[in-house]
C-alpha cells in the first residue's frame, strides 16, 4: 500500500505533535477527498481540542491537559491512517479486489463467529478418523476446502484491516494463543497482521504480536511473531506510543529472547545474501555438478549422457578425478547451507509462476498435503517414496515445498528412467537436502524457513510493490536492520550490539555495520565499540561514523585496552594515513618487538622509515626480509622504492625489472620506476615508463599535477630542477 505525500505530511506533523497543524490539514484534505464518516470523526477530534484550548485561555489549571492532548494526537494518528488505507485501496485495482472478495465471501465477520469456525474446522479433521473409509477421503477434501476458502478470505481480510481497536486486537490474540485453533491457522494468522503492520503501523497489532511471541505454546507460531515485531519496530511511532518502549524493553529482559533476536538479526543477512549465493551456484557449482555427473541440460529436461568406455580402458583415473570434483562440489553446496546460505532461493524462485501463487496467502501457509491445490498429487505418482521422504524431512521453507510438489508434477514426464527408479527405492538424495531431521524443529530453522517464504514473497510476487519491503536495503531507515532501530536503546539489545555488528562487519556488509554501530550509546561504548568502529571506516574509507573517525576510534580503543595489538595496528595505520609517520611508526615498532617475526608489521615498519626519509635504518630491515622471503613481490616493491629514495639507482632499477617480468604488476610498479630510470638520467626511457604507467585501466595521470604535487620535494631531493620537471611534462604532455 502507498500513502499519498498529503496524508504523510499530516502523520508527520501528528508524530510531531502539531495537534492544530494536523487537524487543519486534515480538514483540507477532506474537503478534496470526501469521507462522511472521516469527516465526522474529525470534527469530534477538533471539538474536544477547541474545549481544551478553550479552558486553557481562560486561565483554568488541568492537570490532565498532557494526558488529553496525548490521546488527541492518538485519535488523529489512527484517524489519519485509516484514511491512508482507504485511499491505497480506492487507488489499486489489485487491493480494491481483495479487500472487496474478502469482505463479501462470508457475512459474519465477528471475532466470536470467526472462532467457532476455526475450533469447529479442528473437530471436523478429528471426526474424520470415525468416518467409513469409502466416504472419509471425499468428505475430507471438503472440509480442506472449505476451510483453506475460509483461511485465504481471512488472511486477507486481516492484511487489508484497518487499525484494530482494544476490543478487535483481544479477541484475536484470544484466538493465537489458544490451543482449541489449529497452530496452520495461527501462523496465517500472525503473516497476516505482520503485513498490515508493515504497510501501517497500529499499536494494537505491534503489541498483539509482542504478547503472542512471549505467550505462545507453539513454536511456530512464536518465531512468526518474533520476525513481524522486530521488522515493524518503528521509533518514530514510539513518540506517540511510549509504551512501546516499555514493550520492547520487557521482552527483551528475558535471555532466550534477547538471543533469538540477535540469531534472527544474522539470519536475515544470509536471506538478503541469497541472490549473491544463487550465483555463486549457478556459475561455480552447478557447471561442476553437471560435468562431473555426467548429465545435461536440454529442452526436454535433464538427460543421461552415455559413458566414454573408451575413456575409461585409456585413463581410468579421469573417472576418479570426476567423483571427486563431484563430491567436493556437493560439500561446498552442503557448507553454504549448515552456515545459513538460502541455497535453493535460485531453483525455487523460478517455480512460483503457477496459479497456486496468485493468492497472497499460499505464500504463507504451513505446508500440507492436504492443500485443496496439491491435494492428490502424490497419490501413485512416480518417485513418491523420494518425494514423501523430502517433502517430511527436507529443508526447505513452506513455499518452496509447495513449488516442489506443484514442479514435480509436472516435470516427472521428463526425469530419466534410471533417476525415476532410484527415486521409486528411496536411494535419490538432493544436494544439500541431508540435514540432522531434529533441527527441523528448533527455532532457528523454524524462523529460518519463514524468513525464505516472506524473502520469496517479497522479490517474486508479481504484485509485491503494493507492500513495504523489510528486505529494501536501499531505505533510509531499513526494517531488516533492526539493531540500528532506536527503540533498542537503553534495553538489553545493547549486550548484542557488539556481536552483531562483528558478524556484519565479518560478513563485509559494512553499510550496515556502521548503522548498527551509530546505535551505541555513548555511555556503553566498550573497548570491542571502538574497535569495530575503527575497523569498519578503515576498511571502508570513510570519513567519519557515530562520530568518530579511524584514528579517533582507535585512540579511545587505546585509552581503554592500552596494550590491544589491533588497536596499536589500526592507530599506526591511522597515524601513517593522516602524515603522522612518527608516531605510526612508534606503534609499529611496538607490533615489531611483540612479533619480531611477523612480515607485514616489519614491512610498515620499513615504510614508516622510508616516510621519514631514514633510508639506511629501513634498508637493514629490507634487506633481511628479501633474504628470507625472496619471492614476497610486496617486500621487493618496498625495498626498490627504498633504494630510489637513497638514491641507489641502480639496485633498485634491478628490483624493478624483476617486478615488471612477473605476473602481477601494479600500476604504481611503473610510476615509481619511472621515477628511479628519471634519477638515474634515463630521460627517454622514464617517459616511456610514465606513459605506460598513465595508460592503465582506472589511472588518472597528471604530470604537471603529480610532479609539482606532493612528489615535488621529493623529486627536488634528487637533484631534478624545477626547468628540467617542465621539460618532462612538455615532453609527456605536448
Amino acid at each position: 500500500m502507498v500513502i499519498n505525500e498529503a496524508l504523510s505530511t499530516i502523520v508527520k506533523s501528528v508524530i510531531d505533535r502539531q495537534l492544530g497543524s494536523s487537524i487543519a490539514h486534515l480538514e483540507s484534505y477532506l474537503f478534496t477527498f470526501v469521507q462522511p464518516q472521516a469527516s465526522e470523526q474529525l470534527n469530534a477530534i477538533k471539538t474536544d481540542y477547541q474545549l481544551m484550548s478553550s479552558y486553557w485561555q481562560q486561565g483554568y489549571d488541568d492537570d490532565q491537559r498532557q494526558k488529553l492532548y496525548d490521546q488527541l494526537l492518538r485519535r488523529m494518528y489512527v484517524l489519519t491512517m485509516n484514511i491512508g488505507i482507504r485511499y491505497s485501496i480506492r487507488q489499486s485495482a489489485f487491493l480494491t479486489g481483495i479487500h472487496s472478495r474478502a469482505r463479501l465471501s462470508r457475512k459474519e465477520w465477528s471475532a466470536a463467529a470467526l472462532r467457532r469456525d476455526l475450533v469447529d474446522y479442528v473437530s471436523d479433521v478429528a471426526l474424520l478418523e470415525l468416518e467409513p473409509e469409502h466416504t472419509r477421503r471425499q468428505h475430507r477434501q471438503v472440509i480442506y476446502a472449505q476451510h483453506q476458502q475460509m483461511m485465504e478470505a481471512l488472511f486477507d481480510y486481516i492484511w487489508t484491516s484497518r487499525l484494530w481497536t482494544d476490543g478487535v486486537t483481544d479477541a484475536f490474540e484470544e484466538m493465537l494463543l489458544t490451543p482449541t485453533i489449529d497452530s496452520a491457522d495461527q501462523q496465517l494468522m500472525v503473516s497476516a497482521i505482520t503485513l498490515s503492520l508493515l504497510n501501517y503501523f497500529g499499536i494494537n497489532k505491534f503489541r498483539l504480536l509482542i504478547n503472542v511471541y512471549r505467550q505462545s505454546a507453539d513454536e511456530r507460531v512464536r518465531q512468526r511473531a518474533l520476525v513481524g515485531w522486530a521488522f515493524c519496530l518503528n521509533a518514530d511511532v514510539a513518540r506517540l506510543y511510549p509504551e512501546m518502549n516499555d514493550m520492547v524493553r520487557d521482552v527483551l529482559s528475558d535471555d532466550l529472547c534477547l538471543n533469538e533476536l540477535a540469531e534472527l538479526q544474522m539470519q536475515v543477512f544470509y536471506c538478503l545474501q541469497a541472490e549473491n549465493d544463487n550465483r555463486i551456484i549457478q556459475s561455480e557449482i552447478m557447471p561442476e555438478l553437471m560435468k562431473s555427473g555426467n548429465l545435461r541440460v536440454t529442452r526436454n529436461g535433464i538427460e543421461e549422457v552415455d559413458d566414454d568406455t573408451m575413456e575409461d580402458v585409456l585413463h581410468p583415473e579421469l573417472s576418479e578425478q570426476r567423483m571427486e570434483k563431484l563430491e567436493a562440489s556437493m560439500k561446498r553446496m552442503a557448507d553454504m547451507q549448515r552456515q545459513g546460505s538460502d541455497i535453493y532461493f535460485g531453483g525455487f524462485s523460478q517455480m512460483k509462476r503457477f496459479p497456486f501463487f496468485q493468492t497472497v496467502a499460499n505464500w504463507f501457509v504451513p505446508f500440507y498435503l492436504e492443500h485443496p491445490a496439491v491435494e492428490g498429487i502424490t497419490d501413485g505418482v512416480r518417485g513418491r517414496k523420494f518425494l514423501l521422504s523430502l517433502l517430511k524431512t527436507g529443508p526447505f521453507c513452506d513455499s518452496d515445498k509447495y513449488s516442489f510438489l506443484l514442479g514435480y508434477q509436472a516435470a516427472v514426464s521428463r526425469i530419466p528412467e534410471s533417476l525415476l527408479e532410484m527415486m521409486d527405492r528411496g536411494e535419490a538424495v538432493l544436494v544439500g537436502s541431508e540435514i540432522d531431521t531434529s533441527e527441523l524443529q528448533t527455532p532457528a530453522f523454524l524462523r529460518r524457513s519463514y524468513l525464505q517464504n516472506l524473502y520469496r514473497f517479497f522479490r517474486v510476487y508479481p504484485q509485491r510493490s503494493e507492500f513495504v519491503n523489510p528486505f529494501d536495503t536501499t531505505a533510509a531507515h531499513p526494517r531488516y536492520l533492526f539493531f540500528a532501530n532506536s527503540l533498542l536503546q537503553q534495553t538489553r539489545a545493547e549486550e548484542k550490539l557488539g556481536e552483531v555488528s562483528a558478524f556484519l562487519l565479518k560478513n563485509h556488509a559494512y553499510h550496515a555495520a556502521m548503522m548498527t554501530l551509530q546505535n551505541y550509546r555513548e555511555e556503553v561504548r566498550d573497548a570491542q565499540f571502538y574497535l569495530l568502529n575503527g575497523t569498519v571506516l578503515s576498511r571502508t574509507h570513510t570519513e567519519q561514523n557515530a562520530g568518530l573517525t579511524v584514528a579517533g576510534s582507535y585512540a579511545r580503543l587505546l585509552e581503554l585496552d592500552p596494550q590491544n595489538e589491533r588497536g596499536w595496528a589500526g592507530y599506526a595505520r591511522a597515524m601513517f594515513d593522516s602524515g603522522d609517520y612518527q608516531t605510526a611508526l612508534a606503534y609499529y615498532r611496538r607490533l615489531t618487538e611483540r612479533h619480531p617475526d611477523r612480515r607485514n608489521y616489519l614491512l610498515n615498519e620499513a615504510v614508516c622509515l622510508t616516510k621519514l626519509n631514514e633510508y639506511g635504518e629501513a634498508l637493514k630491515l629490507l634487506y633481511r626480509l628479501n633474504y628470507e622471503a625472496p619471492d614476497d613481490a610486496n617486500v621487493t616493491r618496498v625495498l626498490a622504492w627504498t633504494l630510489v629514495g637513497d638514491a641507489k639507482y641502480d639496485a633498485a632499477s634491478k628490483f624493478y625489472q624483476a617486478l615488471l617480468s612477473s605476473d602481477t604488476v601494479l600500476s604504481d610498479d611503473l610510476l615509481n620506476y619511472g621515477y628511479c630510470l628519471w634519477f638515474s638520467r634515463s630521460i627517454t626511457a622514464a617517459a616511456g615508463m610514465f606513459r605506460r604507467y598513465a595508460s592503465q585501466p582506472g589511472v588518472s595521470f597528471s604530470a604537471m599535477g603529480e610532479f609539482f604535487g606532493p612528489e615535488h620535494d621529493f623529486i627536488c631531493r634528487h637533484g631534478v630542477s624545477d626547468v628540467e620537471i617542465r621539460l618532462m611534462v612538455d615532453l609527456l604532455e605536448y
